[in-house]
């Protein structure tokens, strides 16, 4: 279990974390979300030890995690952090990155464990090709593989998708989280995207104002947001009567008290976004035609 008691963090007088406590269990996947600067990053190299906690104590299961005044190598052996840059090898294929730390005294078994890898980050047709001649999202999938090459108990993710193209992003996620689980591999994610964490993550932290705003599931979150911060996270919403609504929520219908003008459609693939007046107010709801400017409708919430 990693165990973060009471931990707070200052760049000079700006504090970035302040009394930030959280558990996490072993094999459990746990996703940390906030606005930019809310302290994400940082948060994930205080857990990996990258500077020193000016208050506090970080625990995995018996072990204290330290920072560089007591550790002449920051990250302890059974932890791996994969940071938004990456730290390659660009000369050696794609293969020998992924490989570079395992053992040779099994060479059949090394082999194995490397397309094994390949195939989780879906880069077997690159295995022979050289770091350098890859693109940005291709290098942060060597980087996934060469993390879990030696099948760390923890790992750390600071946006591990943001490099990787939509073509891609979508499988990449569901073979990752796939493997991280069957292999009950503790995982703790940064991201913006709902999409990085909302399917695959036990539990969701959300950082505000260098504390910890809410630690619950992601369909707690998603059901009753707290505050228009963490709406905004699952995609577009409105505060009506005090009420946090999401866009998918409203619909039209005959007669309702609520009554609004259209003022643009959004074309968004399976429906469309539309946009209207409502009582001097912005309004967005989901429909599955095009509706024209001008056109009143009733809202409802479903």
């Amino acid at each position: 279990m990693l165990q973060v008691k009471n931990i707070s963090f200052s760049y000079k007088k700006q504090a970035v974390l302040n009394n930030i406590s959280f558990n996490v269990k072993a094999g459990e996947h746990v996703s940390i979300i906030g606005e930019s600067g809310s302290g994400k990053s940082t948060l994930l190299k205080l857990l990996y030890g990258t500077y020193d906690l000016h208050k506090g104590h970080i625990f995995w299961n018996n072990s204290e995690i330290l920072g560089p005044k007591h550790n002449l190598i920051i990250g302890p052996e059974f932890m791996k952090y994969v940071a938004q840059e990456f730290d390659l090898m660009p000369f050696i294929t794609v293969a020998e990155n992924i490989g570079a730390f395992l053992s040779n005294f099994y060479p059949e078994e090394k082999q194995a464990r490397i397309n094994e890898l390949l195939d989780v980050v879906e880069l077997k047709p690159f295995a022979k090709t050289k770091v350098k001649e890859l693109s940005g999202g291709q290098k942060q999938r060597v980087a996934l593989a060469r993390a879990i090459a030696k099948q760390p108990e923890i790992i750390l993710l600071d946006e591990p998708f943001s490099h990787i193209d939509n073509f891609k992003k979508q499988s990449l996620r569901r073979s990752l989280f796939k493997y991280l689980k069957e292999k009950n591999i503790t995982c703790i994610v940064a991201t913006h995207d709902k999409d990085d964490v909302l399917s695959y993550s036990d539990n969701m932290i959300v950082l505000h104002d260098a504390k910890i705003m809410a630690n619950t599931t992601p369909q707690e979150l998603y059901n009753n947001p707290e505050n228009k911060l963490i709406a905004s996270f699952f995609g577009e919403f409105n505060e009506i009567n005090s009420k946090i609504i999401y866009a998918n929520q409203l619909k039209p219908v005959d007669r309702s008290d609520l009554k609004a003008i259209v003022k643009q459609s959004y074309y968004k693939g399976s429906f469309y976004l539309i946009e209207a007046d409502l009582n001097g107010e912005n309004v967005f709801f989901e429909h599955d035609v095009q509706l024209k400017k001008g056109k009143t409708v009733f809202l409802y919430q479903v």
